[in-house]
């Protein structure tokens, strides 16, 4: 599942190849599932013409910036990916849609072709990813509802004890509510529970002063390095425990039992 690192690694690669163009062509799915709220045609006709002006990030949802509204937004629930024609951008497990594979793919939702010919689209196997049309994505769900970026607002650590010491909830349910932090997922949940030798299942408001403020700078750490390395997994340290967690089997990390206690919430 994408979550903070891989959609900056996504608004990153747009910001860097993509603004200033003019969306010259633009094709939306007939899939209303996850194209919410707005016809292809319709959304195609919003989209043509218009540069694009930035790409913003919060959490793990991304919107386009044009030179007027409305502005295309992604929520990239389970699978979503942004790809962009001949450009590396990070690739995730189990959402991959390969370099040989027809482009656009049969899995795009979004398709946009630059008038300098450069052709991005945002892809989604599973369907639970949502792409709207807003005229202002910051001022509504899901975005409104957000809690503090965990990138770029992150809490200070006085802050982060008081907050968790009143949630008497599991210590990983409470990190993947967007509401509380957003941002993490259940990848980064381990990692920094793992890292910080704290139980997933430990409440909340039961960790000590020096536990949040460990887990604190895990959260921090964590999530930097992953930034800093666009999200490419096989950049990450190979003690991290992200690279034993989709085994078939239970295993060790230095010795350690691994314990994952998945939690699906996009």
């Amino acid at each position: 599942m994408p979550e903070l690192p891989e959609v900056e690694a996504a608004r990153r690669a747009i910001e860097e190849h993509c603004l200033g163009k003019r969306i010259k062509k633009a094709i939306i799915a007939n899939d209303p599932k996850v194209i919410d709220g707005v016809s292809p045609s319709d959304f195609e006709s919003a989209l043509v013409g218009k540069t694009l002006i930035s790409a913003l990030r919060k959490g793990k949802n991304l919107w386009f910036l044009l030179d007027s509204p409305p502005f295309p937004s992604f929520q990239f629930g389970m699978a979503g990916a942004i790809y962009i024609k001949g450009v590396a951008v990070t690739k995730y497990k189990r959402s991959t849609v390969n370099d040989t594979d027809e482009w656009p793919s049969k899995y795009s939702k979004l398709f946009i072709e630059l008038d300098d010919g450069l052709e991005l689209s945002f892809t989604d196997k599973r369907r639970f990813a949502k792409v709207r049309l807003l005229k202002d994505p910051a001022s509504v769900p899901p975005i409104s509802e957000l809690g503090p970026d965990a990138l770029l607002e992150p809490m200070a650590v006085d802050e982060f004890y008081e907050s968790l010491h009143k949630k008497k909830i599991a210590i990983k349910a409470l990190l993947l509510d967007q509401s509380f932090i957003s941002g993490i997922g259940n990848w980064i949940a381990d990692e920094v529970l793992y890292q910080a030798s704290i139980h997933p299942l430990q409440t909340a408001s039961s960790l000590s002063k020096g536990s949040c403020a460990t887990l604190h700078k895990c959260i921090k750490e964590v999530i930097q390095y992953a930034v800093q390395v666009d999200a490419e997994c096989s950049c990450f340290p190979l003690e991290w425990l992200f690279h034993f967690r989709w085994g078939k089997k239970p295993g060790t990390v230095n010795g350690k039992i691994l314990l994952i206690c998945q939690i699906i919430l996009t």
